[in-house]
């Protein structure tokens, strides 16, 4: 692991320290509730971070996920494994070249942006979009990165794309501790989310638990609301 990252953060999106005091106890709730999660686990969590569709909060969720746990003393590990339409890096502002395709298809060695939110808190960019994402996240160099960040960090986050859009999240979730399903109010259809659990559960997917987002979003503020239920869930749908 190597590279400092020195680029000034700015950022259009409110992550981190910067949420209002709801949202960060909101994400200190799914942090106590992650945490518990894994009681016989010695070796770092890897958890998985998706969505049914796009534009369900999943990025911001992965980011602030990873804020939480790096705030409790964790060393956390935040990936982009969105490599069709990577996200983190324009949340975060930081390089997203190279990175994780480019590790994965033997074009560079891992790089990662250091203490970018917090000291804790290291990221690894999703890298240049490859003709193969599915093929990449799934491979044994994957497997062979996960276990090394394993014994380096408490917990690997991974931002993963949307469940029902391609198969990335169902390639990689063999090497996943565990999943979280983003669910965005008012846009989150019922039968996309039944149909996204039932992927995932075909895969042996351990579902973690469901983050229920962007209730009371107003004048373009960030505002969460975070229901967790193991092995259930519970939102609202206008469709």
């Amino acid at each position: 692991m190597k590279k400092e990252n020195s680029l000034e953060v700015k950022r259009t999106t409110k992550v981190g320290a910067e949420l209002d005091f709801a949202s960060r106890e909101a994400y200190k709730l799914l942090r106590t509730n992650v945490s518990f999660a894994f009681p016989d686990e010695e070796n770092g969590r890897v958890i998985g971070v998706c969505s049914a569709c796009p534009h369900e909060g999943k990025s911001t969720t992965s980011v602030n996920l990873a804020y939480s746990l790096a705030e409790a003393n964790n060393k956390v590990l935040l990936i982009d494994g969105d490599m069709r339409r990577p996200t983190i890096n324009k949340v975060v502002e930081i390089e997203g070249e190279p990175g994780l395709s480019d590790m994965l298809s033997g074009k560079s060695g891992v790089e990662v942006a250091n203490k970018v939110l917090h000291e804790n808190l290291d990221i690894l960019a999703s890298g240049h979009i490859p003709p193969n994402p599915s093929e990449l996240i799934g491979s044994r160099r994957m497997e062979a990165l996960i276990e090394e960040c394993k014994t380096k960090y408490d917990y690997v986050i991974i931002d993963l794309p949307p469940v029902l859009s391609v198969s990335d999240p169902v390639a990689v979730s063999k090497y996943l501790s565990g999943m979280i399903i983003v669910v965005r109010h008012d846009k989150t259809r019922r039968r996309d989310m039944a149909e996204t659990i039932r992927q995932l559960e075909y895969a042996n997917v351990k579902i973690l638990g469901f983050v229920y987002n962007r209730v009371g979003h107003e004048s373009g503020e960030n505002k969460y609301r975070y229901k967790y239920k193991y092995r259930g869930y519970s939102y609202r749908s206008k469709k």
